[in-house]
Parts: C-alpha cells; structure tokens; sequence
C-alpha cells in the first residue's frame, strides 16, 4: 500500500506549502456566483475567488476573457464592464481546474432584508396565495437564500452555502413573500430580470446588522460586540440555556396530569372539566398546561376525504389530538395553526379534538379573531365556541433565552460581508419592531446602517427602501402613548437620509398577528417606491400623503402635506368610537402636551384640526397607536397617509 513514508522529505514539504496557504489549490467561488445567477445591468460587475498563491487564474465571458493573479492570501478578482440586460449566458473560469457556470442573466439585483417580516416565505401564506403559487412560473426572477448564521470575530468572506433558484410552483415556496411581490411588479413593469439576495433574520435588530467600525457611534453595542467575541461565552451561555430549557419541559412532562391519564384519548370522562368559549385566553392561567376538548359532529359528505385543521395562534405552543390520533404541533406562538391530517382520522357522527396548551408565562388560550376550523373540499366545521379544559401541570415561569443571534454585529459579519463584491441595484428592507422598545435611538441606527451599507458597497447611494412598521396590537379607544407609533416616526424621519423612500403599510397589519399575510400589498408598495426611486418614474405617485408643515391660527391647525397626488381623501367610514369628523385618529395638544382627540376636516390640499377644548395648540398627532384602525386620510391614488407628529 502507497504511503507517505514513500515520499521524498523535501517534496512533501513542498506539497503542503503549496496548498497549505491558502487551504485551497484549484480554483474556487463564493456561493452567490454560480448557476442561475442574477448580475447587476449598468454597473461595473467583480467576479471573484481564491486559488492557489500567484495563480493565474482566466474569466471567459460574452467573447472576452479577463485575467487575474491570486495575491498572497490566495486571492484574485476581475471586473466585467457595465452590461446590457440580457442572457441566459454561460461563463467559463479556468485555472489549475475549470469552472462553467451556467444560466447567468443580467437584469437588476436587490438585496432584501430585516427581520421576520422580509423573511417571511411564501410557504407561510400558501392558503393566502394558493393560485399565485400554483401558477408560478417565470424563469427571470430569481432567488438566493443566505443562511441564518451570526459571526463576531471577523467578517466572512463567503457564505456557508446557497444557490439561486427560479420561480416555479415548487421554488416559490421558499422566496421570501413581500420580495417576491416586489419582483413581480417590478418585472412586470420593465421585463428585466430580477435577482433577489434574500438575507434576512426573524426577531433581528437594527444593531446586529451594522458593521464593527460603524457600530462604535453606539458604544453600548460596540461593547457587547466586543464581550461575544468570546465563543466560550457564547458555549457557556447557550449550554446553561438549553439546559434549564430540557428541564423546564422535562419537569413539565413529568407532572403533566393530561400525559399521566392520557386526556388525548376518546374515552376521557370531562363531565368535570370547566367550560370556556373559545377563542379567548384561559381564565387565571399560570406558567404551565392545560388540556382543552371539544366534542363535534362529522356528516358523512366529510368522510374520506383529507382534511385540514386551522387553529389560528396559540400561545404558546400546542399539541393536537383528533380522536386521540396525533394531528400535529406548534412548539412557539407566532405561526398560524394548519394541520393537514389523513381521511381516516374522522368518523361520521361524534368526535373528539384534544389540545395540549402549554404556556411560558400565564395567560395562554386560542388567539381572537382567528379561523378555528376543520375543513375538507365540500365541507367545513366551526371550532369556535364552547369547549372544555382542565390544568394539566403549573409550572414556574419558563427560563429566558439570550438570543445571541440578534447580538450586535453578528449579522452584518456573517450574512451581509460576504455579499458586498456583488453588484447591486438597491436594499429593500422591513424592519423595527424589534427596535420598538427603544425607538428614540431607530433613526440614528438606520441612518448608519444605510451610511455604513453604501460605503462598504463602495456604489454610491443606492436606492434604500423600507416599510414602516404596521397597525398591530389592540386598537385603543383615547389617545395614547405608544412606541410602535415613536418607531414609525422614527422611520419617517429616516427620508432624510438621501436616495431613501418608505412604504406606508398601517393598514395592511392585523391587530392580532405580528406577521400580517398581506405581503403582496407590502410588495407593491416597495414597488411603487422603486419605480420612482431606482427606475425614475418621476411622475408616478410612489406614496400617501407625508406630513411637511404645520400653521397655527387662533385654536385651528393647518397640515400641509407632500405626495398628495390627486387630491386627499377620507376613505371609508368615520368611525364610531372618535369625534364625529370627516377624518378620524387625528389629536391634539396644547402646551401641557396631554393629547386628546380632535375634529379634522380636508380643506384643498389641507387637513384643518382642532379641539374647541384646545385653545392654544402647540401639536398635532395623526394615527399615533400601535394599531390605528379607523384611521383614513388617503390620496386619491389609493396611498395611506405616514403616521406623525408635528415638530417630532
């Protein structure tokens, strides 16, 4: 057998300096560049990689060739001239081996990112667009994926793996839903092809997006930046937290009386059990489990037939029973129940839904305003209405995770460095709600993260668009602080930061649901946004009426807006519950700043506010709460007025 000891001393030694600096000796890619890749029309594009020291290493591409030397750490780049939209094309890259990378368009490239909300799949709202998915095909919009990885030590220089894919019934699933949307609309428009760089993170700050140098204006995240650079903390941190995690649930399961006497089962005798009508939240609920049934009739049309259970939210997680046959669970509150079960689980006549509800913290229960049903193709049963439950275990309060993911820096090093020699048109962004505890410093962190972003970029100010946050939570019936509502101030002064455009979406959030499923709304928005912006559509109307001045005459203030488009309007009906007036969710403050609501009329191109209460108005607030649902100042184009506050 063939082994090293056969190998002259001075040789081997010569081998492994070859390849040992840099680990590699053919040629190699980062993952974006590669098949089906999307390259940035109109800009100077790098193709880039790594081969061995002093390699010489040939781009082969539409009938020219570039050439390139790796340098001492093995590294090499060339740059392509500005192109025209086109393709599909191939390029070749020859080294000590040989690449082909096939399918290559040229069209315009976004980067999409933020938080849940931008990373939200279509996968999540198939029932919503069920025939969008079905129908998916269109081979010039394409996606790539960078994986969910947070680094602190260093910026990366390539991601950990990722390819492009196309949009087709299958693929569709896992592009992100408002990018999608905004690709659809944008290609629709101009027939270029769109590539979609989705990196984007459930729960992230702003901060953990933002590079080391730029993240020093902000010295309490820079310092923390600095603490997890330590990976034996993060070992110690994530060990101690699973730990208590196995055995929060571990003690759970143990003294779970619903698990002891198996109250998944039919033959359960509930005659005790307490009766709620549901949905709601179990009264007096502590940390823990409580087991709820409800009896139901099955027609014989429904047997046979697969099946879907929707439970809409629960908090926290869940387990479901029908029959006593496991039909699935949810182990976190946020994403909707939709269970698929096989025909053979119902049975005609009566029949039995067992759920296990577990709660971290108290107050668990069926989220309102929610579908609760069983449904086949021909048939449907209401869930909703009396059911029966009974404590299983109370538990301490479930331990906190540190969520080291969302520490600052880790993102930008780990899912944006690595993409920064990639040409680009512009960033679409959704994010803030993790932000909303401490909106005050929101303007600041974007206005680095955008500043920081184009600088590491080095493309000038490219378009930024961002959605500002929805309507959530519930509607509050008096004027209120709220700091979902300073947050989307906060974002509404970020238009100061050259080259940047919002979409408004306070009227496409449910109250009930962080992740509202209306993504397509939110993609046309940004759409609109980028026609204007990147595409320079200057006449289209990209946005609803944005705040721009206020006059004060005796008690009455006048509103001046941009972006009025046809005219202002007052959509829908005045609601019941403020000041009969033309506009609702307007308020009002004298110089004690205690805001109470206030009468507001359209008058040109105008809003007129005032309260006759208010004898000397210093401020005016509009659609200021975490959910203002009645509010209803509109242009004419269809575009919901930004939330604000004068003088803010």
């Amino acid at each position: 057998m063939f082994t090293y000891k056969q190998i002259p001393a001075a040789l081997l030694c010569c081998a492994i300096l070859l390849c040992s600096k840099p680990a590699w000796c053919q040629v190699k890619l980062p993952k974006l560049v590669s098949d089906n890749m999307v390259l940035q029309r109109d800009a100077p594009i790098t193709i880039w990689g790594w081969a061995g020291n002093n390699e010489k290493v040939t781009v082969s591409f539409l009938q020219k060739k570039y050439e390139a030397v790796t340098n001492q750490q093995g590294k090499w780049s060339v740059t392509i001239a500005a192109l025209k939209a086109g393709g599909p094309y191939k390029m070749n890259i020859d080294a000590s081996n040989h690449i082909t990378i096939n399918n290559i368009l040229v069209g315009d490239v976004w980067i999409c990112s933020g938080q849940s909300n931008m990373e939200l799949e279509m996968e999540r709202v198939k029932y919503r667009y069920a025939d969008e998915i079905a129908k998916a095909n269109n081979p010039f919009i394409r996606q790539f994926t960078v994986p969910d990885k947070y680094n602190f030590i260093q910026p990366q220089d390539d991601v950990d793996n990722g390819s492009w894919v196309t949009v087709n019934p299958k693929d569709i699933l896992h592009f992100s839903a408002v990018a999608y949307f905004f690709a659809k609309e944008i290609y629709a428009k101009y027939k270029v092809p769109i590539g979609l760089i989705n990196t984007a993170l459930g729960g992230s700050p702003a901060e953990s997006w933002i590079s080391e140098d730029a993240l020093k204006k902000f010295p309490t995240y820079y310092e923390e930046a600095q603490k997890f650079k330590d990976q034996n903390l993060i070992t110690s941190i994530e060990t101690k937290d699973r730990n208590a995690s196995n055995a929060w649930y571990k003690q759970l399961n143990a003294t779970d009386e619903g698990i002891k006497n198996n109250w998944k089962s039919v033959d359960i005798n509930d005659s005790d059990w307490q009766q709620k009508n549901m949905p709601g939240y179990i009264d007096n609920m502590q940390a823990g489990a409580v087991w709820l049934r409800k009896t139901f009739t099955v027609p014989a049309s429904m047997l046979g037939k697969n099946a879907k259970l929707e439970l809409g939210r629960i908090v926290d997680a869940d387990s479901v029973f029908i029959n006593g046959k496991f039909v699935g669970n949810t182990t976190y509150q946020y994403p909707p129940r939709r269970y698929e079960f096989a025909a053979n689980i119902l049975q005609q006549g009566t029949n039995i839904i067992a759920v296990k509800l577990v709660s971290n913290s108290g107050r668990g229960g069926f989220v309102l305003d929610k579908k609760y049903t069983i449904t086949t193709a021909s048939d449907t049963i209401d869930l909703t209405g009396n059911w029966k439950y009974r404590t299983g275990a109370v538990m301490p309060t479930a331990p906190g995770q540190t969520f080291v993911r969302w520490k600052p820096l880790g993102l930008y090093n780990a899912m944006i460095a690595p993409l920064l020699n990639y040409a680009i048109k512009g960033v679409i962004w959704y994010q803030g709600e993790a932000n909303t505890k401490n909106p005050g410093e929101y303007k600041s962190l974007m206005e680095t993260l955008i500043t920081d972003w184009r600088a590491k970029w080095k493309q000038g100010n490219f378009p930024f668009l961002f959605v500002q946050l929805a309507n959530f939570m519930e509607a509050k019936q008096q004027p209120t602080e709220s700091s979902w509502a300073a947050t989307r101030q906060a974002q509404f002064n970020t238009l100061s930061v050259p080259n940047t455009a919002m979409a408004v979406a306070i009227d496409l959030g449910d109250w009930n649901d962080i992740h509202p499923e209306n993504k397509q709304a939110v993609g046309y928005r940004l759409a609109l946004q980028a026609r204007k912006l990147a595409y320079h559509e200057t006449s289209i109307v990209s946005s609803g009426p944005l705040y721009q001045s206020m006059k004060i005459d005796g008690n009455k203030v006048t509103i001046g807006f941009s972006n009025i488009g046809k005219g202002l309007i007052a959509k829908g009906a005045v609601s019941l519950s403020l000041p009969k007036s033309e506009l609702n969710y307007f308020s009002i403050a004298g110089a004690d700043k205690k805001f109470v609501w206030a009468n507001a009329i359209i008058k040109g191109n105008k809003v007129i506010v005032w309260n006759d209460a208010v004898k000397n108005p210093v401020a005016v607030r509009y659609a200021w709460a975490d959910n203002p649902a009645s509010a209803n100042l509109y242009n004419k184009d269809g575009l919901p007025a930004s939330p604000f506050e004068t003088g803010n």
